[in-house]
């Protein structure tokens, strides 16, 4: 009981049993939850590794590879929070399935696209099903799971998604050097063992939340972010034409009446009361930074090592497999040292580490060595994200009641999609690469170095946020419980 006399969110889940992290149910769902998570990771990762191929097999610009990979992001971060609250109110194990399928139908749309035009539509529809199933992995972890249990669950989640994170890199590499359109196809079958794996897994829902639907938000937050971001991508080639100045007008102005409708709706999909934790406001914030930088940094670094360095898609898939290994040994137990002590710290010293990664790689000229000049800043790019990424995901699932787990979820993938939304419109804007200048290899060099620039002083100033705002490490640590 609450010190008002209200039941816990334990107490409210009735008979449900919460799982431990020890038990072969409680590991069942959390190999459900990083299988499907990680087909989101790998198809990212396969896009970004195929993009020149792509470019070069349908003829497009690079405006045109830009939105194969924003196309995804946009219907992925507009509608995440729908997804997220659809799985608070019907059933977070339901909706989490519906994701999956209709993912693995989209793949396949994706695969046989036969223009760039139909491979950007059914990236669109593989983001709007992402948004079903994204925040639903680690929401069904938060409502699932013993509440000791869950900031390990959460780690363990992090950490294992580095096996599909680093089997992305390679897997896809390989497969997009015979051809990208079958890198694609791998989704089909992970869906499949995902579904099945979900059979037995228990349901949660908001049992108490009254739902109705925030038409105004589902409508205003695409035109937002599609009005924004095509602005941003076709900047480099039109300049302030009458229409991308007009598209960069128009998501203004719904993203303005986006946050005045949400202040006056009822029952509104972005509740404001929800970011009166000065905790979730300033860990959201600083994922707008952190994600911007990694969703910039690994498509340049793509597309740097295929076209300025000359290596195969494989070789240069494989240059960012440590990154994986890495979180995969490391990001749970940052979670357990975050759940002892507090995140500021871990999180503080990830950012430092980081930034200086980036850096690293920044320095690299257009043929690297491998061993000299991009492992070292490898290697510090996951041990940075393994401090970070566990303790900020723990503190922003920690930061709201049990019953609002889907929706900070939901929240806070869209931020970090959002951010990577962004990154991909701006960075090549702000370092000159445009139409098809991705084939110049002296070209793709200089933007690199600078977007490789960009990218650390984005989560340096996420760091030093972290550590003016959020709270101290005394007043946010949770007690350790003990059995027995």
């Amino acid at each position: 009981m609450t010190d008002d006399g209200q039941p816990t969110s334990d107490e409210q889940a009735g008979d449900r049993k919460l799982l431990s992290l020890s038990e072969p149910a409680g590991k069942r769902l959390l190999a459900t939850t990083v299988l499907g998570s990680g087909m989101g990771f790998l198809d990212g990762t396969v896009a970004n590794v195929a993009l020149p191929h792509i470019g070069d097999d349908l003829h497009a610009d690079l405006a045109g590879l830009q939105w194969v990979v924003n196309g995804y992001t946009l219907s992925l971060a507009s509608l995440i929070l729908v997804g997220g609250s659809l799985g608070d109110r019907l059933g977070r194990k339901r909706v989490y399935a519906w994701g999956i399928a209709g993912f693995a139908v989209a793949s396949v749309l994706v695969a046989i696209g036969p223009t760039i035009e139909t491979v950007v539509l059914a990236r669109v529809l593989q983001g709007v099903f992402a948004a079903l199933m994204t925040p639903g992995s680690l929401a069904m972890l938060q409502a699932s799971f013993r509440p000791e249990d869950r900031m390990r669950a959460i780690g363990a989640w992090t950490g294992t998604l580095g096996i599909a994170t680093a089997a992305g890199p390679v897997m896809g590499g390989w497969l997009v050097g015979i051809d990208w359109r079958i890198a694609f196809w791998i989704n089909v079958p992970l869906a499949a063992i995902v579904l099945w794996l979900l059979k037995p897994a228990p349901e949660s829902r908001d049992e108490d939340d009254v739902y109705r639907f925030d038409w105004w938000a589902v409508v205003l937050a695409p035109v937002t972010l599609a009005g924004i971001t095509w602005a941003l991508t076709a900047w480099p080639d039109t300049g302030p034409s009458a229409t991308t100045v007009g598209a960069l007008v128009v998501g203004i102005l719904a993203g303005v009446a986006f946050v005045l409708f949400e202040l006056r709706e009822p029952h509104p999909m972005l509740p404001p009361a929800i970011f009166a934790s000065r905790d979730f406001s300033v860990i959201n914030i600083v994922t707008l930074f952190v994600y911007a930088a990694l969703s910039g940094s690994m498509l340049f670094l793509a597309i740097f090592l295929q076209v300025s360095a000359g290596w195969s898609p494989l070789e240069a898939g494989a240059a960012t497999v440590p990154v994986s290994i890495i979180m995969f040994f490391l990001a749970s137990r940052f979670g357990a040292v975050a759940t002892k002590f507090g995140a500021r710290t871990p999180m503080v010293a990830g950012s430092a580490v980081l930034t200086v990664g980036f850096a690293w790689l920044a320095l690299a000229p257009d043929g690297p060595s491998y061993v000299g000049q991009i492992l070292p800043g490898v290697i510090l790019m996951g041990l940075g994200l393994s401090m970070l990424v566990a303790p900020l995901t723990g503190t922003v699932l920690a930061a709201v009641p049990d019953e609002e787990s889907g929706l900070a979820s939901g929240i806070n993938n869209a931020v970090s999609r959002t951010a990577g939304l962004l990154a991909v419109a701006v960075l090549p804007l702000l370092v000159g690469l445009s139409g098809t200048a991705y084939r110049d290899p002296a070209a793709v060099g200089d933007a690199y170095r600078a977007s490789m620039w960009w990218c650390a002083a984005l989560v340096a100033v996420g760091g030093i946020l972290t550590a003016v705002a959020l709270r101290s490490p005394a007043s946010e640590a949770q007690p350790a419980t003990t059995e027995g």
